[in-house]
């Protein structure tokens, strides 16, 4: 070796006990050592991959008793079909697989050697004899060979025969074949002669056809269609669908809506103006003198009814009359026309008969002086009539002129202000309040105009500020503002955001008084009718389903905020709260939210309804007091009231008027909301009975209705809530586990002992425990073996591609030198053929 090549591996300082093992080595050693290794190993196994030394029997099914004979063969048919169908090497072009047709190979029928039979020679078809194109095309020397079969090669080793020995031969084989087609077909004609005969006789004894006479006697009465089969056919009779109109957009049907609603302005304007539509209908166009009439028209059928009476024609009266008042009509409105006409149409006559006939007498100007009277006479007469037929025509009118000045307008502009907005539905009922907003969407859509969207979004708030409004009367009018909630909706669809927007503001401004309101008195009052109002239509226009929505969940908050914040004090507050509490329940209706401040305040609520000497078993919370003026604002004491007492709805309007009631009505009143807050405990039960904690949260309302409550004193009729409630209560079972907390250790309290940590040289492992030490060590060793095993493994992949290259490259060596030889071996040959070629000429 190489003292030059010899690698050395040198270390920095030299360490006591510590052993080298990789200090000295030789760099080709160990790579020839692998190389050899692997001749010895992987090259063996590349050489031998195709090879084997043990027969094995691959037959499929040779030794499975279950299986048939029959599904052997199949199976091992269809085995070999398989293996020979795939191609061993995809890139061999020149391996073709054997085609077939019919269970022939193509190659075969190729040569067409088929010879189709025909009944004479002129009819012949296929594929000629081999004599016969030997004779006929293939020239002189094809003829002179020996056609012998194979068979008698070894027999017949004589002379070859003559060319007329060849052709009387093919011609006696001719006559020959042509004399057996002739017999065959006689014989096939013989035969068919027979069957026909046969089945003629067979045919008469096969089908008899039976005469009319019996066929009646022997009918039989045909079974009766079920009823499925009749509706089948019903339905092949059916029509079929037609194709019905294109579906309009959003847009195009504005634009129609629009067009109507201009129409039939314009028709309601033209009757309050007096103009009648007849009269303009019937009114004719100015005509020129020199107007021909050629696209006359008729207006309307002008045919009579032709009828007799009493052996006469008989004309009906009514179509003269009318024909006769329109032309009445047509004489007064053209009358001034006529008469212009007519005097410059005479003075016209006039110059030109002076012109022409100055020697004559004045004969003619007499004539003109009296026709002149006459005209005078019948204008006279034309204008009485023409003022009686416009007194006549203005009574008529004088009715519908009023009742298109009373009939609302088709078209409204968007109002600009709320005062305009307000004015255009004072003094209107409320269906023409609901037409009008109506017309007013449908006049100023958004698809229509640029301006239009902004506009209509306007409107959505006056509508919200005309509602609260209605609320605040002294009278509210609740029905009005129900009806009102159907436009509100409709814009809401159009414009979501600005809704949104529009009552978002609104609560921020209730929110805002109720806070300002606290911090000045630390007390609050329920809002007023409007708010609660508001609170109901959020729950109409917008889904209180989801779990955070930008209104539904502060309209939320602030419901929360005003069962807990807002102190009872009268039973005006009890029933605005009571209301609310409904609106909670319509709220988590689906999303069964729970709410604590609605099952506190339905605890309260029971609480007021109870004597001051009751002793609690309970506790309440705020807005409620355990004692205080404000208790017993639901308790009833007269026994007379009790008995008088009937279920009925407590309707939110009556807060407004509870200071005009009788002490009566008041005490009705608050036995209804008692029977309320049972419902309201009722539906709560069935609400939240799902909920893991539900025992704990119903427990005190359970035990105020048990022991508290003076059920005997109430009417029947409560005592029936009273119950109902607390059996659905009483009713849910409990499925749930009890809360227990987690059992976790103990946190250890915090020490102040410094924690040390050894600071090793730079390189080193740090210190740890045994087991993680041999966890890293196996974490090093297996990332030390896969490296090892990958570099091997890509060494093994090179040896073997770099023992395919070197077959490949001996191959391709081996072909270029048979191309070598086969080419020299060919220019051999032509030279040989050239030099004979010269020697020829030469001679």
């Amino acid at each position: 070796s190489n003292p030059f090549e010899v690698k050395v591996n040198r270390q920095k300082f030299d360490i006591l006990g510590r052993k080298t093992k990789n200090d000295v080595g030789l760099p080709g050693v160990s790579r020839s050592k692998a190389i050899k290794k692997r001749n010895q190993t992987l090259l063996k196994e590349y050489k031998e991959r195709e090879k084997t030394n043990v027969f094995k029997d691959k037959r499929f099914g040779e030794y499975n008793t279950k299986i048939t004979p029959e599904e052997k063969m199949i199976r091992r048919f269809t085995l070999e079909r398989q293996q020979n169908y795939g191609k061993k090497n995809i890139y061999n072009l020149n391996e073709d697989e054997e085609l077939t047709h019919y269970g022939q190979s193509l190659a075969e029928i190729e040569k067409l050697n088929d010879i189709v039979d025909s009944d004479s020679d002129t009819e012949e078809r296929g594929t000629l004899s081999a004599e016969l194109t030997a004779a006929h095309f293939g020239g002189g020397g094809g003829l002179l060979r020996k056609k012998v079969s194979s068979e008698q090669q070894d027999e017949e080793e004589e002379k070859p025969k003559s060319r007329k020995e060849l052709i009387e031969e093919m011609i006696a084989k001719s006559k020959q074949e042509k004399q057996e087609r002739q017999t065959r077909r006689e014989s096939a004609l013989e035969l068919t002669e027979k069957l026909d005969k046969d089945w003629k006789e067979i045919q008469t004894l096969i089908a008899r056809k039976t005469p009319k006479s019996e066929r009646k006697d022997k009918e039989v009465e045909k079974p009766k269609p079920d009823e499925y089969d009749m509706i089948v056919r019903e339905l092949g009779f059916e029509m079929k669908a037609k194709p019905s109109e294109r579906l309009k957009t959003e847009e195009e049907l504005a634009k129609e809506e629009q067009a109507r609603l201009q129409k039939l302005e314009a028709d309601r304007l033209r009757r309050m103006r007096g103009i009648d539509e007849q009269a303009d209908k019937k009114r004719p166009s100015h005509m020129s003198a020199d107007d021909l009439a050629d696209g006359f028209i008729l207006d309307k059928d002008d045919r009579r009814l032709l009828s007799y009476k009493d052996g006469k024609i008989n004309i009906e009266n009514e179509e003269e009359k009318e024909k006769e008042e329109g032309e009445e009509e047509e004489e007064e409105e053209g009358e001034e026309e006529d008469n212009d006409n007519e005097e410059e149409s005479q003075e016209e006559s006039g110059s030109e008969d002076e012109e022409d006939d100055a020697a004559d007498s004045h004969s003619d100007l007499e004539s003109d002086l009296e026709s002149e009277e006459e005209a005078a006479g019948n204008k006279e007469e034309r204008r009485h009539k023409g003022n009686e037929n416009e007194s006549q025509n203005v009574e008529k009118l004088e009715p519908k002129s009023e009742a298109a000045k009373s009939e609302l307008p088709y078209t409204f502009a968007v109002p600009e202000s709320y005062e305009t907005f307000k004015s255009l539905l004072a003094g209107r009922t409320i269906e023409e309040q609901l037409i009008i907003l109506e017309r007013v969407q449908k006049c100023n859509h958004p698809s229509l105009a640029v301006g239009n969207k902004a506009k209509l979004e306007k409107l959505f708030g006056f509508i919200l500020e005309y509602i609260g409004e209605l609320a605040t009367l002294d009278l509210p009018e609740l029905r009005t503002i129900d009806k009102l909630v159907l436009p509100l909706y409709n814009l809401c669809q159009m414009f979501p955001e600005a809704a949104s927007d529009s009552i978002k503001f609104i609560l921020r401004d209730a929110a805002h008084d109720l806070e300002e309101v606290i911090e000045v008195k630390g007390r609050a009052t329920l809002p007023g009718l409007d708010t609660l109002i508001y609170l109901k239509i959020i729950s109409l226009l917008f889904p209180t389903s989801d779990f955070w929505h930008p209104v539904v969940t502060p309209a939320f908050m602030y419901m929360s905020q005003l069962l807990t914040k807002c102190r009872i004090t009268t039973l005006q507050d009890v029933i605005k709260g009571l209301f609310i509490c409904c609106l909670f329940l319509e709220y988590v209706s689906l999303s069964r939210r729970f709410v604590p401040e609605l099952i506190n305040f339905l605890l309260g609520v029971l609480h007021i309804s109870l004597p001051k000497n009751q002793a609690h078993g309970y506790t309440v919370v705020h807005p409620f007091t355990p004692v205080g003026k404000n208790l017993e604002l639901l308790f009833v004491c007269d026994k007379e009231d009790l008995k008088s007492w009937e279920k009925q709805n407590v309707p939110l309007s009556i807060v407004t008027r509870l200071k005009e009631t009788s002490k009566t009505e008041i005490n009705h009143i608050r036995l209804s909301c008692l029977a309320l807050c049972f419902d309201l405990i009722k539906k709560c039960a069935a609400l939240y009975e799902s909920l893991p904690s539900f025992h704990e949260i119903m427990h005190p309302v359970r035990i105020l209705l048990m022991q508290h409550v003076p059920v005997n004193e109430y009417p029947e009729k409560m005592q029936e809530w009273y119950c109902s409630a607390l059996k659905e209560l009483e009713n849910k079972v409990k499925h749930y586990t009890p809360l227990i907390c987690e059992k976790k250790k103990p946190v250890p309290l915090k020490q102040y002992t410094p924690k040390i940590v050894k600071v090793l040289e730079f390189g080193r492992k740090q210190a740890s425990s045994k087991k993680e030490q041999e966890r890293k060590q196996l974490i090093q060793r297996h990332k030390r073996e896969l490296k090892g095993a990958i570099r091997e493994i890509r060494k093994d992949n090179q040896f073997l591609a770099r023992m395919q290259l070197s077959e490949i490259m001996e191959r391709d060596s081996a072909r270029k030198r048979k191309v070598k030889e086969l080419l020299g071996s060919l220019a051999a040959q032509e030279g040989e053929w050239k030099a004979m070629k010269r020697k020829k000429w030469k001679s």
